[in-house]
């Protein structure tokens, strides 16, 4: 079923009182993720924030596959999610059985019952921190009225943050992640100086790297730029 410009003019309304602080910070999450699921009459809708090593972690979700999402992409390094995450754009995967982009997150997703995924980079002081993302058991094509719904519920939940962030420790993770993500683009562009790799590449070898050592990839990352800064 598409979803109407009307449809989420009336979710935004509903929803308008989060940014007037009305509710708690992690109340309103679970509020977006709840009315984000109604609204695009899909299986699950839910919100990954990422922590201080740069992975995605579930924080509030309609559908425990979300739970299998989060697994997935960490335990192969791709999907949907990671891609809107790391790219700082809108992916939609319309159909999981046929995509070619993430051959092993897509076949052990499509095995658990996820077939379709539409996910939304969540930015926060011009970096992006997290996803918003829906989910369908069937093959899904991703209108563009879809899409906009959920930008505009990745909106409302980034005011709704930046509303009550003084009084949640959220505020705290947020800038967790932040700090990790900086230490990680910086050995990123080292990599990418000294070896002449891409973005993807750099980030791929620090990951690589600190996985080989059961290390945590800041403190790879970490490790990188300070060799790289000595004389």
């Amino acid at each position: 079923m598409a979803v109407t410009m009307q449809e989420v003019s009336e979710a935004l309304a509903e929803l308008g009182k989060l940014r007037f602080g009305e509710m708690r910070v992690e109340d309103a999450m679970h509020d977006i993720v709840r009315s984000t699921h109604a609204i695009f009459d899909v299986d699950g809708a839910g919100l990954m924030l990422a922590d201080t090593d740069h992975q995605l972690r579930n924080v509030a979700v309609s559908d425990e596959r979300f739970g299998d999402l989060e697994d997935l992409q960490v335990e192969h390094g791709e999907g949907p999610c990671i891609a809107a995450f790391t790219d700082k754009e809108l992916v939609g995967a319309e159909d999981l059985t046929t995509d070619t982009r993430w051959p092993l997150f897509s076949q052990a997703a499509v095995g658990r019952g996820v077939r379709a995924v539409l996910a939304s980079p969540l930015p926060y002081n011009q970096d992006a921190v997290g996803v918003v993302a829906v989910l369908s058991e069937d093959r899904h094509p991703w209108s563009p009225e879809g899409e906009l719904a959920l930008l505009a519920f990745t909106a409302l939940l980034i005011a709704s943050m930046m509303q009550g962030q003084q009084q949640s420790e959220l505020a705290a993770q947020l800038q967790g992640a932040l700090d990790s993500r900086a230490v990680i683009e910086q050995a990123k562009g080292v990599l990418i100086g000294q070896q002449g790799l891409s973005p993807r590449q750099a980030y791929e070898k620090l990951r690589d790297t600190a996985r080989a050592g059961r290390r945590k990839l800041v403190e790879v990352c970490a490790e990188v730029v300070r060799d790289a800064a000595r004389p």
